[in-house]
């Protein structure tokens, strides 16, 4: 059980390479992270990972409109079905040669993939069970260059496809008599989108030096006819004879593909410039240009890489190489408005279908965007480090991750969303260690510019940088158990540098090691340091006494790691031939060692002269950390594996393999002989900049126009690892970004004290019963989490103070670990924080005695207490706010009907004086006409 941990998350990585997609209800978005897809939930807040993966970085991917089906293909054209909502892989296929496009007919029916110069059309897999469920329909010819996208008709009746030859092809999807294939050029540069109208014919294409072409056809699509029949089976020599003379003579060719079998494989259409013969009765659909138009005259700095068009509302958003995009309106062409979100080439762009929500994707800097254009702000803004990640630290409730990078970054992530919540950008150079204080609200980060710095999560601002009094690039760091002191180790002078917290004076500089200081670690129960070193040595500093070195411990060979167990009886060091070795830091002796170099299995990366067998003798761990009981060590260094082992027996338990995409080098022991050739291996030719994949790199203050930048193969390597405080996950910073690893809990049957008579039949026989104690004990025994979850909330709510004042001692454990595993999922919060808090009340004492091996249940439980308390008060102020809103806006309405009411009383009183008056006027009158007569 301890052991059963499975890949759940990858944090750290964005977007690489590839298309974006959006779900069917448009509030996720699909992106492709290296070899893995990962979807981001723009609503909730979070990402998922999902657990399949390819041989190699993903190049494109389509989505089923269902939204249930997704296919991935990698570079090298390998192709694996997903369902979206089983997270399995359906079916694999190869299409031999690397795919440009994909995309699934609207009906469902369908799907098209572009490779080469040809367009591939196939049976999209449905509910029925299929033996291959990639069976091609037809294949089309026409471009006379490489393809690049795909768009389909609102009917699914006709798709176009744009090439790098400058032109579009339109090709029927069915055999229709007027529209067997149209040609439409008009462009100078490669074609980045084609677009139909909805419900229409005419077409948008968009070309790379920033060219919109807007073309009429003549035919609606009720227009289209049913052509003549191909697919007859047998047909006499004289009817082939006459069809291979008509071939002959005319450039138009159209033929089926007969297997041995007689069956027929599939259609191929070949199309050319010429128009297509005419059928008798049917006029042929024709394509006229309407109007063209022209996006910027910046010239080549400045080319369009990306498009996309919502066919509702008739919205086209164009991506630069500058990172600036334009929103246009078509097909007028008016500008909605443009911005520039990056100084990057925007790779990709994706619409939502309701066409509020536009999608980024850069992969210069790995960054995703979702921006809403009707609002102009941003729901989505992400980016991972766009260097390698070097170390990572866990915050003390486990609900945090900080880590850092190559790229100067200082990144927070939190874990239960997956998402980067704040980033710090003070630092100028690598940053080369991160950890947290003690409260989990301060970050403090070392890097090579020769600053320590301390982050403050509340106000997030670097509210202290410490410095040494000679420049020095800082390697390690470590923080004391209350927070208050600061150790840094320099590579370059060999020293230790002490400062305070409080005050960020320097307090003490530790001379005695003779090499570069690799790694520091604190006690977590004493105040004294450990600090490992090329030297091979291990020093012991008091820090009570005066910083003196309390012990020296010598090692094999160079220390390349050093950390405590988590209560503070073991130190375990990595050295630079291999071995872990286990120490008593109280006596000083050794008490245990792991040869491990072997369990490496190191690969060959494609520049080395020799195999990975003799350059795996060199190789070691560069990276330990205890797990969070302390019975197991996990171990990482410049390999794919990263290895548990178990302290006690000294033996290897599992081995993770934490990437099998083949774009990263030195993932193959053998190299690949293919590829060697007299002179040596072709992956040493440097292609410079064009297509391929890798990372660019340019020389420094080129931004533009850089004609010496190349690109190199990433090397797969693990540079950090921590356990979780809560001991239910636990994370690896490598190449492929920051992998997160929990508890299998649903796959593994682990009971505990089992006897013939402990059943469901018997547990759910003692609930009948009512006897709610002993259905809890024997449900545990057989340890079923379901069982045990219809058990507990089976009990009365006035009646958990009674059962959990029965419980032994060894169950009460196994009862609050559930709890704390089972409030961060479930929503009876009120009925789960009766059983901890009966259970703590009740046992507090007992559970204090015992606080070790408690601790990680305890801090799990307070990660999920913690993590409904924000999401109920985020819930309640939006609540009052709105309660608020409500009140001041019938306040509002009730003055304003007060004003009404006061203002028509006004009135009415206004007209009875009136009225008096002239009632007064009229009785004068009278008076005076009374007087007159008399």
């Amino acid at each position: 059980m301890k052991f059963a941990y499975k890949f759940s998350n990858l944090l750290g990585a964005f977007y690489r390479h590839g298309n974006l997609c959006f779900s069917k209800d448009g509030n996720s978005v699909i992106s492709p992270v290296g070899n893995r897809i990962s979807v981001f939930d723009l609503k909730n807040n979070k990402s998922e990972t999902l657990p399949v993966s390819t041989t190699k970085n993903i190049s494109c991917l389509g989505i089923s409109p269902d939204g249930n089906l997704a296919i991935l293909i990698d570079e090298d054209g390998a192709a694996i079905l997903v369902s979206l909502v089983t997270r399995a892989v359906l079916h694999h296929h190869h299409f031999h040669s690397p795919v440009h496009s994909v995309s699934f007919s609207p009906d469902g029916r369908k799907f098209v993939i572009t490779k080469e110069n040809v367009a591939l059309m196939y049976h999209a897999p449905g509910r029925n069970r299929e033996f291959n469920a990639f069976a091609l329909d037809k294949s089309y010819y026409g471009p006379f260059d490489e393809t690049t996208c795909i768009d389909w008709t609102d009917d699914s009746k006709c798709f176009a496809v744009g090439s790098k030859d400058m032109t579009t092809w339109i090709f029927g999807a069915e055999r229709w008599a007027n529209l067997i294939y149209y040609s439409l050029g008009g462009h100078k540069d490669i074609i980045v989108g084609c677009f139909f109208e909805k419900d229409s014919l005419d077409m948008y294409t968009v070309s790379q030096e920033g060219t919109l072409c807007v073309w009429e056809s003549d035919t609606e699509l009720e227009g289209l006819r049913k052509g003549p029949k191909y697919s007859e089976r047998k047909k006499t020599e004289e009817e082939k004879k006459k069809r291979e003379e008509e071939e002959s003579n005319e450039d138009d060719d159209i033929e089926d593909i007969v297997g041995e079998d007689g069956e027929t494989r599939g259609d191929v259409i070949k199309g050319s410039a010429d128009t297509p013969k005419q059928v008798e009765g049917i006029k042929n659909v024709r394509y006229s240009q309407r109007s063209k138009h022209y996006f910027n005259k910046e010239g080549d700095f400045n080319k369009l890489t990306s498009a996309a068009f919502h066919k509702k509302t008739r919205i086209l958003v164009t991506g630069f190489a500058s990172g600036a995009f334009h929103l246009h309106e078509l097909p007028e062409f008016d500008l909605i408005h443009s911005l520039s979100i990056s100084d990057q080439r925007i790779s990709t762009i994706a619409l939502n279908p309701t066409g509020d929500w536009i999608g980024f994707g850069c992969s210069g800097l790995g960054q995703l965007l979702v921006w809403e254009w009707q609002s102009e702000s941003y729901v989505f803004k992400q980016q991972g480090h766009f260097n390698n990640m070097n170390s990572l630290a866990y915050s003390p409730d486990g609900q945090y991750l900080v880590t850092g990078g190559d790229d100067g970054k200082v990144k927070v992530w939190n874990t239960n969303s997956g998402l980067c919540f704040v980033t710090f950008t003070e630092h100028s150079s690598s940053v080369t260690n991160v950890a947290f204080n003690s409260s989990g609200f301060v970050v403090v980060s070392a890097s090579l510019d020769g600053t320590v710095r301390a982050f403050d999560l509340h106000r997030y601002r670097n509210f202290r940088t410490m410095t040494s009094p000679r420049p020095a690039q800082f390697s390690s760091l470590a923080l004391d158990s209350s927070g208050e002191l600061v150790c840094a180790g320099s590579q370059d002078s060999f020293e230790i540098f002490l400062w305070s917290m409080q005050t960020g004076r320097l307090l003490e500089v530790l001379s005695g090691h003779e090499g570069p200081v690799s790694n520091l670690c604190f006690s977590p129960v004493q105040s004294v340091l450990a600090s490992v070193s090329w030297d091979k040595t291990v020093r012991l500093w008091d820090m009570l006494d005066s910083w003196q070195t309390k012990e020296t411990l010598r090692l094999t060979s160079d220390g390349l790691a050093v950390t405590y167990r988590p209560d503070g009886q073991e130190l375990a060091v990595a050295s630079l031939d291999g071995e872990i070795t286990f120490w008593n830091p109280q006596t000083g002796g050794q008490t245990g060692s792991i040869a491990g170099r072997h369990d490496l299995q190191m690969g060959r990366k494609e520049t080395e002269k020799i195999t990975a067998k003799q350059s795996a003798k060199g190789k070691s761990f560069t990276c330990l950390c205890y797990s969070a009981d302390g019975e197991s060590i996990l171990a990482g260094g410049q390999s794919k594996f990263v290895c548990i082992y178990n302290i006690k027996e000294h033996v290897l338990m599992k081995k993770f393999e934490i990437s099998c995409n083949l774009s990263l080098d030195a993932m193959e022991e053998f190299l690949d002989r293919r590829k060697m050739t007299e002179f040596g291996s072709l992956s040493l030719v440097d292609e410079g900049t064009g297509d391929g994949d890798g990372v660019a790199l340019s020389l420094p203050g080129v931004k533009r126009g850089d004609m010496s930048s190349r690109r190199f193969k990433p090397e797969i390597r693990v540079s950090s690892l921590c356990f979780s405080p809560t001991g239910r996950s636990w994370a690896a910073a490598s190449t492929e970004g920051l992998l997160i690893y929990s508890l299998d809990t649903s796959l593994v049957f682990d009971p505990y004290d089992l006897d013939m008579d402990v059943t469901p039949a018997s547990i759910r026989q003692q609930m009948k019963k009512k006897e709610w104690a002993s259905a809890i004990l024997l449900s545990f025994r057989l340890n079923e989490m379901p069982l045990i979850r219809e058990v507990l909330e089976a009990v009365p709510y006035n009646q958990i103070t009674v059962v959990c004042s029965s419980l032994p001692d060894v169950y009460v454990d196994k009862l609050l670990n559930f709890v704390a595993s089972t409030l961060e999922k479930c929503n009876h919060l009120q009925f789960y924080l009766s059983w901890a808090q009966c259970l703590l009340t009740l046992h507090g004492q007992k559970l204090k005695n015992r606080s070790g091996a408690v601790l990680p249940t305890v801090q799990q439980l307070l990660k999920s207490i913690q993590r409904h308390s924000d999401d109920l008060s985020k819930l309640c102020d939006w609540n009052i706010y709105n309660i608020r809103y409500a009140a001041a806006l019938s306040k509002q309405r009730g003055m304003k009907r007060t004003a009404a009411e006061s203002l028509s009383d006004e009135e009415d009183e206004e007209e009875e004086e009136v009225a008096m008056d002239s009632g007064g006027d009229e009785e004068n009158i009278l008076n005076e006409s009374v007087v007159v007569e008399n």
